[in-house]
């Protein structure tokens, strides 16, 4: 533009007709990058903390007198191809301890609860109760509504007919978890597996 203005003793305005820029993007002069601070800031904090994020970062920033956007800070982070390492999941072993051997009925007791729909939309809990060496079901007892305070009388009607077990396997729910429960088992001397 400026070889043309001047080798053919042309103004800017008809120099930028004739090749056809406009004068505004022939005059245009590029702002200085206000972000090489804040990004530079943002590296080196990224680099410092590597296990936080651009959200956590921007806090930091704020603290240390940086006034952005927290979307300013999420585009330069991106920008800068930052990004919180993922943790490889440790994983416990544990040796098992080896499950003893059954070798007579009552030792072993393992009681679940089925759950069922009736036709009315209503649910049924059934507390089964089965012998783990004989694989013999216990009891069965139905109802809408089965609280830990049912689940101990069951247990102690089959106590009165059958003998008390070593111990009962269970799931955490919460009537096999509940004070009531491990009150119970401790008064029994009934081990909860």
């Amino acid at each position: 533009m400026a070889f043309v203005s001047v080798e053919f003793q042309l103004s800017e305005r008809t120099a930028c007709k004739l090749l056809g820029v406009d004068r505004s993007s022939y005059r245009y002069e590029p702002r200085p990058d206000r972000n090489a601070e804040l990004c530079e800031e943002l590296v080196k904090l990224a680099r410092q903390k590597p296990r936080y994020g651009y959200g956590r970062l921007h806090a930091l920033l704020s603290r240390r007198g940086h006034e952005v956007n927290v979307k300013r800070v999420c585009r330069l982070y991106v920008e800068e191809r930052l990004s919180v390492r993922r943790r490889k999941r440790k994983h416990l072993v544990r040796d098992r301890a080896a499950e003893p051997r059954l070798t007579h009925a009552n030792q072993e007791w393992a009681m679940d609860f089925i759950v069922d729909g009736l036709a009315t939309g209503r649910m049924v809990r059934i507390l089964s109760i089965v012998d783990a060496y004989t694989r013999e079901c216990l009891a069965l007892e139905a109802d809408t509504c089965l609280g830990s305070g049912r689940v101990t009388r069951v247990l102690e009607r089959l106590i009165g007919e059958r003998g008390r077990p070593e111990n009962l396997r269970s799931d955490n729910g919460p009537e096999f978890t509940s004070r009531r429960m491990l009150g119970w088992a401790e008064d029994w001397k009934v081990g909860l597996v």
